[in-house]
């Protein structure tokens, strides 16, 4: 039986390969995270088993997060018995194994080569291309999520400082009729300027008829009696972010539909 370390970075993976003795064949091996050094490794594991059977290998490597995946699923494509520990575990059974403490790549490919001796580690199983397809589409859905609820905090705060008023007359300064209303005419001035007709024409049709020309009147009397700045750069900065909005809400919604394929 052959026990193979490997530690894992994201441009370079440094590989130890002991035999069941707990003799050194192989302590220095470097690979680059490519193609080429996944079967310089695969060549060196094949020339440590010396025509035995790949059941005879145990391979182990931390759970680092993405950088171990393109290695594992390789490894696990050719046969090999994967399994993954966890770091904080190596790093105790580095520090009881030597008085100086010392941590290096090389050594910790060691260290997991030896800890594969033990039960401890947990063989690799990889998950169906659906379930990996759903997990890498959600995590995005995620960041997207994230990135449009920071837009939506930089568009209350804008507002706050433009037309702090406009909020008490919307259930939500995020609905579609608000953004339609900000887009067209973004600050009190061009509100109170404008022609109730046409304020009256954008209201009701973003709103899609809930609101009609009382809300229109109601908006004009806040928008002449209004705190708020009439910067227009800050004006600018409001249209752009509700533009940014409405643009990711757009790919959130293309994503939607492209999970549910799956």
């Amino acid at each position: 039986m052959i026990f193979v370390g490997i530690d894992v970075s994201k441009a370079k993976h440094d590989c130890c390969i002991i035999d069941s003795n707990g003799s050194v064949l192989t302590d220095s091996l470097r690979i680059d995270n490519s193609k080429e050094g996944f079967e310089t490794l695969y060549s060196a594991i094949l020339y440590a088993l010396d025509s035995k059977d790949i059941c005879n290998v145990k391979i182990g490597l931390e759970s680092t997060g993405h950088y171990s995946t393109n290695i594992t699923n390789y490894l696990f494509s050719k046969g090999f018995e994967v399994h993954t520990l966890n770091p904080l575990a190596t790093n105790l059974f580095r520090k009881a194994g030597t008085l100086r403490k010392t941590k290096t790549d090389k050594t910790d490919a060691k260290v997991i080569a030896t800890m594969l001796f033990s039960d401890e580690s947990k063989s690799y199983s990889p998950v169906s291309y659906h379930i990996q397809e759903l997990k890498s589409l959600t995590r995005h859905r995620f960041r997207l999520i994230g990135y449009r609820s920071k837009l939506k905090i930089s568009v209350t705060r804008l507002i706050d400082v433009i037309f702090p008023e406009l909020p008490s007359l919307f259930w939500s300064i995020h609905q579609a009729s608000s953004y339609a209303l900000l887009l067209e005419l973004s600050t009190p001035n061009d509100i109170k300027s404008c022609h109730l007709t046409k304020l009256t024409n954008i209201i009701t049709k973003s709103s899609k008829g809930k609101y009609g020309k009382d809300k229109a009147i109601t908006l004009k009397e806040l928008a002449s009696n209004s705190i708020g700045s009439a910067n227009r750069s800050i004006a600018f900065e409001l249209q752009q972010t509700i533009r940014l909005i409405q643009s990711v809400q757009n790919e959130i919604d293309i994503l939607d539909k492209q999970i549910k394929s799956v």
